[in-house]
Formats: C-alpha cells, structure tokens, sequence
C-alpha cells in the first residue's frame, strides 16, 4: 500500500499529492493521512469522481483515507 503523508499541508497540495500518486500506481492501494477537514472533503469527493473507492476513519483531529 502507498503512503500519502499530506498532514499538515493546505489544499490543492494533498490533491496533487493523490492525483499524482493515483496516476503513477494505477490499481495499488493508496492510504492517505491529512489533518485539514476542508482537504479531507476534497480529496474524497476527487478520488469518487475519478470512479475509486474511498473509505474514510477519523482518528482525532487526523483523517485516514483508503483508496482502492
């Protein structure tokens, strides 16, 4: 599984970090951890779009994103 660290970054920063990494491992499983609500819903709402599945889990102020 592919590890996005975007902690801590402001939007589009964690969204280009996904969509690169989606792009460049086509059919692995991407974990991706932020701390901003607002990147967390627009990542989601990116990788839906791009027809991935995403599951979320929120562990305190931090978010864990699988996509598949």
């Amino acid at each position: 599984m592919l590890l996005v660290d975007a902690r801590g970054l402001s939007c589009p920063e964690p969204l280009m970090m996904v969509s690169a990494a989606i792009k460049d491992h086509p059919g692995e499983k991407i974990q991706v951890l932020l701390s901003e609500p607002y990147s967390k819903a627009n990542v989601e709402k990116y990788v839906k779009n791009q027809g991935k599945k995403v599951t979320v889990k929120e562990t305190g102020s931090e978010f864990e994103l699988i996509v598949e």
